[in-house]
C-alpha cells in the first residue's frame, strides 16, 4: 500500500471546498477529506485587531495542533478514514489511499505543507471574491472585507509563495467541471505512477526471491 496527500488551498470563496468534495466523490473508495475550517478556535479565543476585526485569517485562529493530530492518525491507519458505507478497497500490494487536505492556510503551515505530494491553489480576482462574500450569513461587518479579509489574503499569499514550491495555480473563474477534470487527471496520473513503482518493487522482490530459491536448490544438490 502507498499513500498520496493532496493539498487544495486557495483564497476565501475561491471554490476549494467544492473542488475537494468533488474530487473525493470521484475517488469514493480510496480517499477522504480533512478540512482546515473544522479546526477554528472558539470565537472567544480568536484575537481582535485595533479596528475591532476578528483575526480569522491567521494561523493563530486555528487549532493546527489538532489538525496535525488528525493527519497523523490518517497516516497511521488510512483505511479507518474511508467514508462510512463505502466499499473497502482490496488490500492488494498496488493499493493507493488518498488524503485530500483542504483549507485557506494549509500551505502556510510548514509541518503540514511538507507532507503534501500534490498542491493546488485556487485564486479569483478581488471583485469576484468580494461579490461571493456578500452571500455570507451572517454577513461580514461593515469594512471587514477591505479592512481585514483582502489584506490578509495578500499577506498570506506572499508568505506562501516565499516558502512553498510546486504549487499549481488554478483559475477559480473556470467552470467546476473544468477544474475538477484537470485536478482529477493529474491526481490519477500520480496514483498510476505510484502503482507502477509498487509493481516494480514487487517484481524486484520476486525476482530476487526466485534467484535465491534457485541458488539454494543448486547448493543443496551439489
Amino acid at each position: 500500500m502507498k499513500t498520496l496527500v493532496v493539498g487544495i488551498g486557495g483564497m476565501t470563496n475561491g471554490g476549494k471546498s467544492t473542488l475537494a468534495t468533488q474530487l473525493q466523490q470521484r475517488l469514493p473508495h480510496s480517499s477522504c477529506i480533512i478540512a482546515q475550517d473544522s479546526f477554528f478556535k472558539e470565537d472567544s479565543l480568536v484575537p481582535v485587531d485595533s479596528s475591532g476585526f476578528k483575526q480569522y485569517d491567521r494561523l493563530e485562529a486555528l487549532h493546527m495542533d489538532r489538525m496535525m493530530e488528525e493527519v497523523s492518525s490518517w497516516q497511521r491507519d488510512p483505511r479507518s478514514f474511508l467514508p462510512s458505507g463505502g466499499t473497502t478497497p482490496e488490500r492488494s500490494h498496488q493499493e493507493v489511499l488518498v488524503l485530500i487536505v483542504e483549507g485557506f492556510l494549509i500551505f502556510n503551515y510548514r509541518p503540514l505543507n511538507e507532507l503534501m505530494n500534490k498542491r493546488y491553489f485556487l485564486e479569483i480576482p478581488y471583485d469576484e471574491c468580494k461579490k461571493r462574500r456578500w452571500v455570507y450569513t451572517p454577513p461580514d461587518p461593515p469594512g471587514y472585507f477591505d479592512g481585514h479579509v483582502w489584506p490578509m489574503y495578500l499577506e498570506n499569499r506572499q508568505e506562501m509563495e516565499s516558502m512553498v514550491q510546486g504549487i499549481v495555480l488554478l483559475d477559480g473563474l473556470k467552470s467546476k467541471a473544468e477544474l475538477l477534470g484537470y485536478v482529477y487527471d493529474d491526481v490519477t496520473t500520480e496514483i498510476e505512477n505510484l502503482r507502477v513503482s509498487i509493481g516494480n518493487v514487487w517484481d524486484i522482490f520476486f525476482s530476487s526471491y526466485f534467484v535465491y530459491v534457485d541458488m539454494s536448490y543448486v547448493l543443496t544438490n551439489q
